[in-house]
């Protein structure tokens, strides 16, 4: 099998674009005459918020702690990290010494950035 790609190989991913695009011009392009044109109606009833049926009280913009989005961003992060262990403890049996080398390695990352978070006190709320 020859390895150099050549033009006509990719002529199946260019007719595959120009029919993905052609489709989106033409669904804007019919949505556009068939749903016809609305006019703006501002009134302060419509401009206000809703939130789930519940009345609006008070501003929003009110003060609050940062670390909240701190632990909620931290859990996503080392949430994401602790699923790639999962493919490897499934798999141990049959992996290589460079697989378990590799996931060492990961480990390593992994806790070089708790123990990072951990010495900056991310946890710990005053």
């Amino acid at each position: 099998m020859d390895a150099l790609q050549l033009p006509e190989d990719y002529l199946p991913v260019l007719i595959q674009t120009i029919v993905a695009l052609g489709f989106v011009v033409v669904t804007l392009t019919l949505s556009s005459f068939i749903g016809g044109k609305r006019k703006k109606i501002r009134t302060l009833h419509k401009g206000e918020n809703f939130e789930c049926g519940i009345e609006i009280k008070g501003n929003a913009r009110f003060p609050f702690s940062v670390k909240y989005f701190l632990i909620a961003i931290l859990f996503v992060l080392f949430d994401v990290e602790v699923i790639f262990f999962y493919p490897f403890a499934v798999d141990f049996k049959n992996g290589t010494w460079n697989d378990f080398y590799g996931m060492l390695i990961f480990l390593g990352v992994f806790l070089a950035g708790f123990y990072y978070i951990m010495r900056k006190k991310a946890f710990e709320w005053e």
